[in-house]
C-alpha cells in the first residue's frame, strides 16, 4: 500500500526528499520499529488531542509517553486524547492508528517534543500500518518549523 494521499500531496507541495519503507503489517509502535529495523527513538508518534481550540497533534518519540501535566502547562490549556471516531473524521485517508506526524498536511497545529530534534533521521507513519515515511532530521525540522517545541514526553 502507498502512503495516504493527503500526506503524499503535502510532501510534494513542500518539495522535500523522502523515502517510503514498506514493512509487515503491525499494530504497535514497538512492532513497527522492530519490523522496520529502525531505532524506536527515531520513530515519530502522532497523538491526536482535543482541547478548547479544537484538535491538534502532539508528536513524540515512539519510545515515550505524553506527560499530560507537562503538556498542559506548556500549552496553558486543558487537552485530552481524541476519540477513535474523532481521529477517523480528521484522517479519513488513514488506517486507524496510523496517523502521520505531520499535522500541517491535515490542517492541524502541532506541538513536538524536543527529544525528536536531536535525531539525524526520522520515520513516521505513512497513513497505513505497513509503511513508514523516512526523512532526514533536517527535513523533518523544516516541515515542523511552525510547530511549537517543548519537553512533555518521558
Amino acid at each position: 500500500m502507498s502512503i495516504a494521499v493527503t500526506l503524499a500531496r503535502y510532501l510534494a507541495e513542500q518539495s522535500v526528499p523522502y523515502d517510503v519503507m514498506q514493512h509487515p503489517h503491525t499494530v504497535t509502535a514497538v512492532e513497527t520499529a522492530q519490523a522496520s529495523h529502525v531505532p524506536i527513538d527515531r520513530l515519530a508518534k502522532a497523538v491526536v488531542l482535543k482541547g478548547e481550540d479544537g484538535y491538534m497533534l502532539a508528536v513524540i518519540p515512539a519510545s515515550c509517553h505524553i506527560q499530560f501535566g507537562d503538556l498542559r502547562r506548556q500549552l496553558g490549556t486543558d487537552v485530552a486524547m481524541a476519540t477513535e471516531d474523532q481521529i477517523e473524521t480528521l484522517f479519513r485517508d488513514c488506517e486507524p492508528g496510523a496517523v502521520p506526524a505531520l499535522g500541517a498536511a491535515y490542517g492541524l497545529k502541532v506541538i513536538v517534543d524536543e527529544g525528536l530534534a536531536k535525531e539525524p533521521e526520522i520515520y513516521l507513519e505513512g497513513g497505513d500500518r505497513a509503511s513508514l515515511v523516512h526523512l532526514s532530521g533536517a527535513v523533518f525540522a523544516k516541515l515542523l518549523v511552525d510547530a511549537r517545541q517543548a519537553h512533555f514526553a518521558a
